[in-house]
């Protein structure tokens, strides 16, 4: 059903393929960028995957203004503010964020910083708190395929003396350019590659059912849902193989822009109270926590669950299912993929591996109820439900 009004942007210019590194120096030539800061993490700069990309804009006539390879795990205030302070120094004109998550989300919060003349984030913490102001090119460079941060109009910083991750969203977050090279993303661990494949699942699943949900955000969703089914467990397994890599990327940066536009829901909700309270890293609380999310959700999302039996198990299975059962069995496949991916990889499913303790359950779903995400899950959310998928989930 299409709603009665709705919203949509996906406003980053996407470069795929093989060799789209080498069109990005023309591309931040195109947006005026001479000087660019770069941000990345000190694993990708120990590896190489960082020289590809400043070899790339070396090669293109891009010489960097700053290069910034501090950025931890989890996105930071005080990260962003001392990066914001030396792009200022050195006289930096753009960002190009080269990683996962955490780096590019860093740079959001960087480009807010600079972009509205601010010292202190939380000055501008919230929802559609930003102008246009001062227009800083950027440009992102995903190293891992699941957060779909290259894509979205979020950005989710963490304010470690709140112990809270905190979430900006705006359009004007969203990238000017996204890079999806394969080559980035190659040398990630089976394991990492298993944990960010399944973020991107629970973003697209979530997508297609929280209730802001519209056409377009459908058809990136089931696109997404479709490329990670087909090809997530052939990258946990031969991570070299470039079509895998190239599919997942593409999935990742899909299910990006579905959920950016019409959000999330209570699996989400818990999983950044889990990350913030907890440190489980995001990729492991979503993989842990969407079928338990799904099943409380079933009562009101049987018809979206059952549409989705046909992407995530196919025309047979499809067929096969009595229409009544198809969102149970939905719900099941999802089960079933990450008991293979445990298999595979050793991957989580259970909040205890975790080292998640149940005497923080009262804090984590304190937390949760306070989440944005909460407001637009399908089903309402009590601080006694989340109690009890907390407890499913250990």
């Amino acid at each position: 059903m299409i709603p009665k009004y709705y919203e949509f942007q996906s406003s980053a210019k996407i470069l795929s393929g093989r060799h789209a590194l080498e069109n990005l120096p023309s591309e931040l030539k195109n947006l005026g960028a001479q000087k660019p800061m770069i941000l990345s993490d000190e694993i990708l700069e120990k590896i190489g995957t960082l020289q590809i990309v400043l070899d790339a804009l070396a090669q293109g006539g891009v010489s960097e203004g700053g290069i910034y390879t501090r950025i931890p795990a989890d996105s930071s205030l005080q990260v962003v503010h001392n990066i914001a302070g030396e792009y200022r120094r050195l006289g930096c004109d753009s960002l190009v964020a080269v990683g996962g998550g955490s780096v590019i989300d860093t740079a959001k919060g960087v480009r807010m910083v600079l972009s509205q003349d601010v010292d202190d984030l939380l000055d501008i913490w919230g929802c559609e708190n930003l102008s246009g102001a001062v227009r800083i090119p950027f440009a992102a460079v995903p190293t891992t395929s699941g957060t779909g941060s290259e894509s979205t109009l979020v950005a989710v910083i963490k304010n470690e003396a709140r112990r809270l991750k905190m979430e900006f969203i705006s359009y004007y977050l969203q990238p000017d350019v996204a890079v999806l090279d394969v080559r980035m993303t190659q040398t990630l661990p089976p394991r990492t590659t298993a944990s960010t494949g399944m973020d991107a699942l629970c973003h697209a699943i979530e997508a297609y059912t929280c209730m802001q949900k519209n056409p377009v955000s459908d058809a990136y969703a089931m696109g997404a849902i479709q490329l990670i089914v087909q090809n997530l467990e052939q990258a946990v397994k031969k991570g070299k193989d470039p079509q895998a890599r190239l599919a997942m990327a593409n999935a990742s940066m899909m299910a990006g822009a579905a959920f950016s536009n019409s959000m999330v829901g209570v699996i989400h909700a818990i999983g950044h109270a889990l990350g913030g309270v907890c440190h489980v890293p995001h990729g492991d609380a979503m993989t842990i926590l969407l079928p338990h999310g799904m099943a409380f959700n079933h009562r009101v999302l049987k018809d979206e669950y059952a549409r989705l039996l046909y992407v995530l198990a196919g025309e047979e299975t499809f067929i096969n299912t009595p229409e009544a059962a198809r969102g149970k069995e939905a719900i099941r496949q999802v089960w079933l993929l990450r008991r293979r991916l445990h298999a595979l990889c050793g991957l989580p499913v259970r909040l205890r591996e975790c080292g998640v303790s149940k005497s923080d359950f009262a804090l984590v779903a304190k937390t949760a109820m306070n989440d944005g995400a909460m407001i637009v899950n399908p089903r309402e959310v009590s601080y006694e439900d989340v109690l009890m998928i907390l407890e499913k989930a250990y």
